[in-house]
């Protein structure tokens, strides 16, 4: 891919180019005739619909095997047990201050701007009955979902292979976990041949994922189109506060927490630190999917940012589950909303068990498109709000996630960079930083 990209435009200038002819496209069969025409279903459907699913699907079905052979390296090449406890404490600690941080700020906008009070309830009725069928798809998965004790069980997987095939992640990477601890502590040739082994299979992995990502410009014209044909300038004129309050949120985060973090924890320029993270900040925004994105993390971490393969595998694989910060914002604002267009008055006990169960819910959701609607179903039910209301955002749930996408990948790669400060090993590439103070080794 490389070589393809130093023959003329980078990888993430290809995707902008297919993001802006998408759009324009879309909004132009949006005008021309609308989204339920008959041609623009047709053209969403059997063209542009299938493309971007392919890509996906070729995208998700390496997600496991990468994902495993990842973090089991990763865990293996700490050297000893203390190198893991030490960088799996700093990354519980940076993912739990980033995430409340970003919780705190979701909330105070809400309180302050009060999105959701006055709101239209003309249009709330015409909403809700418009999504009410897709709403109650997502509270019927939702049921179906172990909770409380048998969710913290469920993670502890009974059956690995059982947990790939359904796509658990939680599960898969709780095995991952064990496994590489089990690979680090055991001083056997059998056991190095084997971490050779999986190790081949992350290189395998990743070269065959870089051959597919040449088709993410195509795919994401496609996906853009398919948004703005459907939906037009609807997306972000209904509904335009509540839109406006969460990137607003998600600004703040973005361009006020993150940055002053690089500076004090990671020692590195903020500039510097987003003008190499843009080819994956593109393709978050593109795919709505954080374990999509993960390939693309990794090479960005390992090849742009410098940071130590071993630390960028353990913190990025762990990451695209665990640290969404972005998930957390938009549960944090979307509770708040529905909650005030419902009349429902939160104390302030109320809203502090809702930031936490945002923080725990950024951890635990699912690094897929629409994610995290079932967790905001399931606050709702907590407060006294009908779980149905999600319906109403449901209209502009699909540019949100790209949004908050963006920012749990760029969380992603900016707590990599904390956690990799000082932990750099003779021959990992961690030293040509701008502004980074030499690394103990």
């Amino acid at each position: 891919m490389d070589e393809v990209q130093a023959k003329g435009l980078g990888l993430q200038w290809q995707m902008l180019i297919g993001f802006v002819v998408g759009l324009a496209a879309g909004l132009i069969a949006n005008a021309a005739g609308g989204g339920d025409a008959a041609w623009v279903e047709f053209l969403t459907t059997y063209i542009t619909g299938p493309i971007g699913q392919i890509f996906l699907r070729l995208l998700f079905m390496l997600v496991i095997p990468l994902l495993f052979s990842a973090l089991v390296v990763g865990i293996a090449e700490m050297g000893d047990i203390q190198a893991l406890k030490r960088v799996g404490l700093r990354t519980l600690f940076f993912t739990v201050l980033v995430s409340a941080l970003g919780v705190v700020i979701a909330l105070t906008y809400a309180n302050v701007l009060k999105p959701g009070v006055g709101f239209d309830q003309a249009l709330v009725a015409e909403q809700m009955a418009g999504a009410r069928e897709r709403a109650g798809a997502i509270l019927s998965s939702q049921a179906d979902k172990p909770t409380g004790v048998d969710a913290v069980l469920a993670i502890i997987p009974s059956n690995v292979i059982t947990a790939m095939s359904q796509n658990d992640i939680l599960a898969v990477m709780f095995f991952a976990l064990i496994f590489g601890i089990g690979l680090l502590i055991t001083n056997s040739r059998p056991a190095e041949q084997l971490q050779s082994a999986i190790e081949g299979v992350f290189h395998v992995t990743m070269r065959l994922i870089s051959l597919i990502i040449r088709a993410a410009p195509i795919a994401v014209a496609c996906f853009m189109f398919n948004l703005a044909a459907v939906f037009g300038w609807d997306l972000l004129i209904r509904l335009a506060i509540y839109v406006g309050v969460v990137l607003l949120a998600l600004g703040t985060h973005m361009f006020v927490v993150y940055p002053i973090l690089l500076r004090l924890f990671g020692g590195v320029s903020p500039i510097w630190f987003f003008r190499q993270s843009q080819e994956a900040m593109v393709m978050a925004f593109s795919t709505a999917s954080s374990n999509a994105t993960l390939p693309t993390a990794l090479r960005v971490a390992e090849q742009k940012l410098h940071l130590p393969p071993r630390i960028a595998r353990f913190v990025l694989t762990i990451g695209a589950t665990a640290n969404q910060n972005g998930t957390a914002i938009f549960e944090g604002v979307t509770v708040l909303f529905l909650a005030q267009i419902f009349g429902v008055d939160l104390s302030l006990g109320q809203q502090a068990v809702v930031l936490m169960i945002c923080i725990l819910g950024g951890i635990g959701t699912a690094g897929v498109p629409a994610g995290s609607l079932p967790v905001v179903a399931l606050i709702l039910g907590m407060i006294g709000v009908p779980p149905e209301g999600i319906g109403l955002v449901l209209g502009v749930d699909r540019f949100l996630d790209m949004c908050r996408t963006t920012l749990n990948v760029t969380g992603d790669l900016t707590l990599a960079t904390l956690v990799s400060r000082g932990e750099s090993t003779p021959g990992e590439a961690a030293d040509d930083r701008p502004d980074l103070p030499p690394q103990p080794v």
